[in-house]
């Protein structure tokens, strides 16, 4: 299966993604990076994997739509079958969302649906809950809303910093993501048969 990383920042979750496909952890061939940020970390990671980049820059458009409607053709263009969100930071419209229902999945850093939005992490931190974590779930016309996934949980010590706890919902993500996509993989592949 081919597919198409969105990220808009420093790419960790792109690199685990592009890793695992590297060694078979991920039966899917990462063919594309988009950004919408040129000069996002995630393009210097990608150029490090060979893996093509399409830096769209959504004020070089009228509407959204038609940002969208460039970002579709160039999927398509690239026979991408299914859209992996990785820190892409714009709600995904209907444009792109109906070219890809049930076909975009994202990763949060908390289990949804508390602390959806920007910054779930301080969110977090700063409501003093003892358990956070990371969810990954499907899009849809909302914020964080769409159908969950999976989740993996994410114990708060007294010790954590906002810093130290970032660190551990990364390590969980990094390893989370590529072992779900490939189970979506899989089940897709069952379906198809």
């Amino acid at each position: 299966m081919r597919i198409a990383i969105f990220a808009s920042g420093s790419g960790t979750n792109a690199e685990a993604i592009m890793n695992a496909a590297k060694t078979e952890n991920l039966k899917a061939e990462v063919a594309l990076i988009v950004t919408d940020k040129p000069k996002a970390k995630v393009v210097e990671r990608a150029s490090r994997h060979n893996v093509p980049i399409l830096i769209c820059d959504p004020k070089q458009f009228e509407t959204k739509a038609a940002y969208e409607q460039e970002i579709v053709n160039e999927l398509q263009k690239n026979e991408i079958s299914f859209i992996a969100l990785a820190g892409y930071m714009r709600l995904i419209g209907p444009t792109l969302l109906n070219a890809f229902r049930g076909r975009i999945v994202n990763i949060h850093p908390s289990l949804l649906p508390s602390f959806p939005g920007l910054d779930a992490i301080g969110q977090a931190f700063q409501a003093k809950v003892k358990i956070t974590g990371v969810t990954i779930h499907y899009v849809d016309e909302g914020m964080d809303t769409g159908l969950i996934i999976t989740q993996e949980a994410v114990r708060i010590e007294v010790e954590d910093t906002v810093d130290t706890l970032q660190k551990k919902i990364q390590k969980v993500e990094h390893q989370l993501y590529p072992s779900t996509l490939q189970t979506i993989i899989e089940e897709i592949g069952r379906l198809n048969k």
